[in-house]
This record gives C-alpha cells, structure tokens and sequence, in this order.
C-alpha cells in the first residue's frame, strides 16, 4: 500500500503538468483540491479500490475516486504516466519561479529546450528569451528576478513549518525529561516569516542525557553532529535543527543572545559599554571588576542594563532598545485579545468547508464573530458569487445567525479591476456588512496604475478594507509595483483598514509597513483568508507579524466586541 502523501503529490503533478500543458482551469484547479481533500481525509483513503466507497468521502467526486482506486491497485495513475511521456517532469520545477508560469515554461521548452532552472537562466543570461514572440526584454528580466527570489528562499522554512517542527521537537523533550527548561531561539523565536535552521536552546543538569534525547527522537533522520553542550539533526523532511544545553545560572543571558536579532546585540553592547558594563551570552558583568550581575533570567538581563524587556518579536534594532530606556515599549497585540476574523472562504466559493463548520471552529476557538468573505463575481476563477447567489448568502448568514454561536458576519472580497471599480452593484453592497477588496489581476502593471487602482478602491464607500496589500506570495510571487506610502497615506485619510493576511505564505502586510500604519492611525484588520475551517488557526501567525510591526490592541480591529465592531462598520468613511 503507498501513502498519503505520495498519493497527494500525483494529484499535484498531474496539475502542475496539465498547467503547463495550457489544461482548462476549472480540471487543474479539481486535481490541487483532490490533493488538499485526500490530505485532509489521511490514510482512510488508502487501500480502497471500490469506487463507491472511495466516492462517499466528502469532495470525492468520480473521476478521482477512480484515480484513487488505480492507485491503490496498482501504485501508478495512469493520466500522471502519460503526461511524463509527453512532458519532462523537471518542467515541475519551472512553476515555482516568479514571473514565469506555465504557458511561459511550455513556450520555452517547445522554442528553447529550456528543462530546468539551470537551462532557464541560462536561456535569459544569453538573451535568447528576448527574442522569442510575445516575450521581449522586460519578460526576460521579470524571469531573471523571478530566479533571483527563488534562490534568495531556497532553503529557508515558512515560518508555520519551522514552528511545528520545533515544537514537536520541544514536545517529545518534555514528554521525555518533565522540569526540562527549553526554548526556541534565533529568528524562529523572534517569529520572522522564513527561517533557516531552527535553534533551540535548553538548560538539563544532565546534558550528556538531554542529548542523547534529542538525538533519538522519532523525527530524526541523521544526526550531523553531536557534543556535550550542541547537537545537530536532520530532520525527516531535511531541516536540520541544532540544540544548545548550557547551565541554569546562564540560561536567560543565553536566551537572549541566541534570540538575537546580530543589530540588537550590537546595540545591546553598545548601551552596555556606555555603563560599564559587558554583556554576552554567559551574563552580565561590571568590567572594573568581572562581578556578575544577571544572566539566570533574560529579564534580569535587560534589567541590569537599565532596560525594559523588549518581546523578542521587536527585537531588529528598529528603535525598541531606545523605548526600553525610555520606558515607552507597546504593550503588544496578543492572541487573547482576537475576537474574530476578517477574512474566510466558504464552499460557495473556492472554499472547502461549510458555514456550519466554520462557525463551529470559530465557536471552539472563542470568537465572537467571524467575516464570510467568499469571492465576488469578477473572480470566476474561483468561483466567485453572482449577485444571486451573494444574496442567497446573506440569508443563510441571517437564519444562522438566529441560533447561538459566534455572529457571522456577511461580506464579499471584491476584485478591484483596472481602473479601481469592484463587483457588484449599489444596492448588493448595501446589503453586505462589510467588504474587502482586492487586486487579483494585472501584477505586473506599471507601479502608477497599480497604486492609482487601489487608492480607488479605498475612496468607494463601500470597501472598509484593502486585501493582502502588496500581493506578495513568500518565495512564489514578489509584491506588486505599488506605492505602499501613497497606499498608507490614503487609507489613513479615508479610514480604511489594510489587510494582515495570516494565510502562511503571504503574511501581508509585512511587519516594516505595518510600523508604517500605526505610526499614520490607519487600522489594521487581520484575516486568516481560511480555505478549511482548520486554516482559522493561521490567525496565531497574523498575530505574531502583527507585533513584530509593534501593534498594540487598538491597532487591530479583531479585538473590537461585536458591538464596537459593527459600529465601527457602520460609520460613514471620512
């Protein structure tokens, strides 16, 4: 019998190859949710070749219950094989780079042999893209930056995987040594939106015993390294992950030291020195005499330096060591104070759960309220809603809303288009309690018009929030060409919101705009953009981009009360 995840992946090739192979778009997008939905089931859909039975699966519909049931036949599918005889498979790879797509990719394999990222940049570093029909300079640049942005992520972890991975990690430690004190570290702690290797940190009175531990946990594959005080793994997936035991008495200077970030430490040292003092990874200590001061406790750390504690969320040297002195560091945005979220897809549109289900998952997670936001008209590709369907909608909202639960909220993510209009007409967006709009088209647009497109948006009675802002797609698709000052200034003018989009790949708006914001007033509303009823849980991550951009509750309009929040929706825009 073969695995979930192989079976997953030939779902995802067969799109990938059927993509550049110029398929309709309606059959890739069926075998990307036939990979997510046999995912989602796990391992109940292995071994069945029935195709009844493989069809009562919810999101099962025939054509890929017999696919599964080849699978589980034969290991093979048979629409995969023949797609790889027509096709080289390395072209897969292709898809990952910004700029490029799959026409582009097929285009260049049947005018250049172009098989791989290595033959693409060699293709564009020659000139020989420019020269190709409906392609030109421009395009061969684009895909030259594309390559650029690929290899610039190339080893580097979403900032949700790197998490989960380290916290099954920390969980199997404390499982297996109860007291243990441990700790993630580096940029991981400091929640940067990609990670390189995952650090962690820990204090054993046996490390000989603590290390031995780690480097038998069952996520292991190969050990690279290992010592009394530092070991190395690799992962299963192939993230190496290093651990560092040092003693109790050192525990909070080391903490903080490996938490990082280098331009903090620097600073660190600096107002350090300016008292007297040295700081390391082993404590503080008066210079004049070696005493030590602190380092059993990274508060203790700061505190013998003058300081507050900086949330290592901050800690980039963007001006939060000068608040610590002065005492004026924010009192952040934690996921306590989330009462809702701005941002989901239902079924009826490109969704894959229900409202019920939805509501349910909104309802265990504590909200109070939560935004349907299915795609408009505009976006067939997704299946966006007629104006029929919108308001058929709005009336299941309303009939749900008269049974407890948290308060569903009906709204619309509009398509902003070309010159700034969005979907559907006066009288439906009167009927909505609120929208988001949103550029899903023309990216590679000049920045005027892309900025001139969304500064529209904003001044249309109706749109109370700017989707995903820059468009970014971390380590896909590089922001939009917009003018995110003039974009930040208009919003503070017409009042309203920007988008943190949680979904793990965008994390847009990126923290340094986000300081930008609530420097300006302009509110920011954080949504998860949740596909399933389980992506709710990708809020944790807006949170956490949210205060690495030092925002404070009343920043965030995810901690207004229902009330509060409806009032806020009804108010006239300036």
């Amino acid at each position: 019998m073969g695995s979930v995840d192989e079976l997953a992946s030939f779902f995802e090739r067969i799109a990938d190859l059927d993509e550049i192979k110029g398929e309709l778009r309606f059959k890739v997008l069926a075998y990307r949710r036939a990979a997510e939905t046999i995912r989602s089931i796990g391992e109940s859909v292995l071994g069945i070749d029935d195709v009844k039975k493989l069809r009562q699966f919810p999101g099962i519909g025939e054509g890929i219950a017999k696919k599964i049931s080849e699978y589980n036949r034969t290991g093979l599918i048979a629409r995969l094989e023949e797609l790889k005889d027509e096709m080289p498979i390395e072209l897969v790879a292709l898809l990952k780079i910004p700029n490029l797509g799959p026409r582009r990719a097929k285009l260049l394999y049947d005018e250049l042999g172009v098989r791989s990222v290595v033959d693409l940049q060699g293709a564009a570093e020659a000139h020989r893209i420019a020269g190709l029909k409906g392609l030109g300079p421009r395009v061969e640049q684009n895909i030259l930056e594309g390559i650029r942005l690929m290899q610039a992520h190339a080893g580097r972890l979403l900032l949700p995987q790197a998490y989960q991975i380290s916290g099954e990690i920390l969980g199997g430690l404390r499982e297996a040594l109860p007291g243990l004190v441990a700790e993630r570290a580096g940029s991981l702690r400091r929640m940067k939106e990609t990670v390189g290797d995952i650090d962690v940190l820990a204090t054993w009175h046996s490390p000989k015993q603590l290390m031995e531990i780690f480097c038998g946990l069952p996520i292991v594959e190969r050990v690279i390294a290992r010592g009394d005080t530092k070991s190395s793994i690799l992962t299963r997936e192939g993230i190496q992950v290093d651990m560092r035991v040092v003693e109790a008495d050192q525990w909070g200077a080391a903490l903080q030291y490996f938490t990082g970030s280098q331009p903090h430490n620097v600073r660190l040292r600096e107002i350090a020195k300016k008292k007297g003092l040295k700081v390391n990874e082993y404590g503080v200590f008066l210079v004049k005499n070696g005493e030590k001061l602190a380092g059993a406790d990274e508060t203790s750390v700061y505190e013998a330096m003058g300081l507050g504690t900086p949330p290592p969320e901050l800690r980039e040297n963007r001006g939060e060591l000068e608040a610590a002195l002065e005492g004026t560091l924010p009192s952040l945005v934690g996921r306590e104070d989330i009462a809702g979220d701005f941002h989901v897809h239902t079924q009826a549109s490109d969704g894959y759960s229900s409202l019920e289900d939805m509501r349910e998952t909104a309802s265990a997670l504590g909200y109070a309220w939560l935004g349907i936001t299915d795609h408009a008209e505009n976006l067939k590709v997704a299946r966006g809603l007629t104006t029929s369907k919108i308001l058929d909608q709005i009336e299941a909202i309303r009939a749900l809303n008269r049974k407890a639960g948290p308060y569903l909220l009906a709204a619309s993510e509009l398509n902003i288009g070309n010159d700034g209009e969005v979907d559907y007409d006066e009288d439906v967006l009167a009927e909505l309690d609120f929208t988001i709009a949103s550029i899903h088209g023309g990216f590679r647009q000049e920045r005027e018009q892309l900025t001139r497109r969304m500064v529209q948006a904003m001044e249309n009675p109706h749109v109370r929030i700017i989707g995903h802002p820059t468009g970014r797609v971390i380590g896909q698709r590089p922001p939009y060409e917009v003018d995110m000052d003039a974009v930040l200034q208009r919003a503070a003018e017409t009042g309203t919101a920007l988008e943190l989009n949680s979904f793990p790949d965008r994390l847009d708006l990126a923290d340094e705009y986000l300081l930008r914001a609530r420097q300006l007033g302009v509110k920011i509303a954080l949504g998860s953009d949740a596909h399933r009823a389980e992506h709710l849980e990708y809020m944790f991550y807006g949170v956490a981009t949210a205060r690495r951009g030092w925002l404070e509750p009343e920043d965030v309009l995810n901690t207004m009360a229902l009330e509060q929040l409806l009032e806020w929706l009804r108010r006239p825009k300036m």
